[in-house]
């Protein structure tokens, strides 16, 4: 189950929804949002650099990873302890204190996380 947390930037649940969530095209408006935050949801915790590197913990392991912006999306290559959960590209979207990463460029599975 922490599997699918994980893989998005960390995923969970499979519906589209997106009322009230405004999509980020522009990697320095990225930036702006997630520099000296971390990223919660229950037993995650992430802090995702403006200069590409992704650390934090998942249920007690360590997250690491690196991202870059590309055509519009979120590109992560992203290991959680020993295990690596690969490179996807993901649409973010953004409703106040919440950020949500969608997998497979919008098509796939989504998590939310709150902004600290």
């Amino acid at each position: 189950m922490l599997r699918l947390l994980l893989a998005v930037g960390l995923m969970a649940s499979a519906s589209p929804v997106w009322a009230d969530f405004d999509r980020i095209t522009d990697a320095s408006q990225f930036r702006d949002i997630v520099s000296g935050k971390s990223l919660t949801r229950p037993l995650i915790r992430l802090q995702v650099s403006p200069g590409g590197e992704i650390t934090g913990t998942g249920a007690t392991r360590p997250v690491s990873g690196s991202w870059k912006w590309q055509n519009g999306y979120f590109c992560r290559d992203l290991a959680w302890g020993k295990k690596q959960l690969g490179y996807n590209c993901q649409e973010v979207r953004v409703n106040g204190r919440k950020i949500r990463f969608t997998s497979d460029k919008g098509a796939g599975d989504f998590a939310d996380f709150t902004i600290r």
